[in-house]
């Protein structure tokens, strides 16, 4: 693990909320929301990754 993130009790709250909301969305699947989670963070790592691969200088 890369970045330990720590959460207020507001914070989780609020994210047990969004948690609770998305898996509703798939039907009360944690596994299936689970499943879908994991490729959509797949999708927007390579995002990131090719923003920040250096860019080469314009000769």
């Amino acid at each position: 693990m890369d970045h330990i993130v720590r959460l207020d009790g507001r914070q989780e709250t609020a994210l047990q909320a969004v948690a609770e909301s998305f898996i509703a969305q798939h039907k009360g699947d944690p596994v299936k929301a689970l499943k879908e989670m994991i490729v959509l963070n797949g999708h927007l790592q390579e995002r990131l990754d090719t923003l920040s691969v250096p860019r080469k200088a314009a000769r």
